[in-house]
């Protein structure tokens, strides 16, 4: 199949589609003789997976090792550990997340915590001081989402 029709079918930019090509996550790809480029029905299914993958969190290096060269050669058990890993950093990354959110709000907190008769200045000086002397670990640890 032609390009148009490929980026019609994936809903990807042309120029999308030859970069995928051009940085070697979608291989496979013929010239004819007038110099067009000939795709497999194969690419339709390649080009999804990279999207979804993107969408998943995946970068384009981490895609380039999870696809195959042919997909009939996919390995089911690496398949499912890579996907495994990806999980557990997404894990991570919403634990340091929340960590992160929860010593914002506990700085929000101190800071409309001003006293009436106290100037900004004065409420950002007491409010970094509360800062220094406060351990950095002391934000209360959520549990990861399962």
């Amino acid at each position: 199949m032609k390009i148009g029709e490929l980026a019609e079918r994936t809903g990807l930019a042309r120029s999308r589609i030859r970069f995928y090509e051009r940085i070697g996550l979608l291989k496979a790809v013929e010239r004819q003789a007038n110099g067009y480029r000939s795709y497999p029905d194969d690419a339709v299914l390649v080009l999804k997976l990279i999207k979804v993958g993107q969408a998943a969190g995946f970068s384009l290096d981490e895609l380039r090792t999870l696809l195959p060269s042919d997909l009939a050669n996919w390995e089911h058990g690496s398949l499912l550990d890579t996907l495994r890993r990806k999980v557990q950093d997404i894990e991570a990354l919403q634990l340091q997340l929340a960590q992160s959110k929860a010593q914002l709000v506990e700085l929000m907190q101190q800071i409309e915590a001003k006293p009436q008769d106290m100037d900004c200045a004065a409420n950002a000086r007491r409010v970094l001081s509360e800062m220094r002397l406060a351990k950095p670990d002391s934000a209360p640890t959520p549990t990861p989402l399962r």
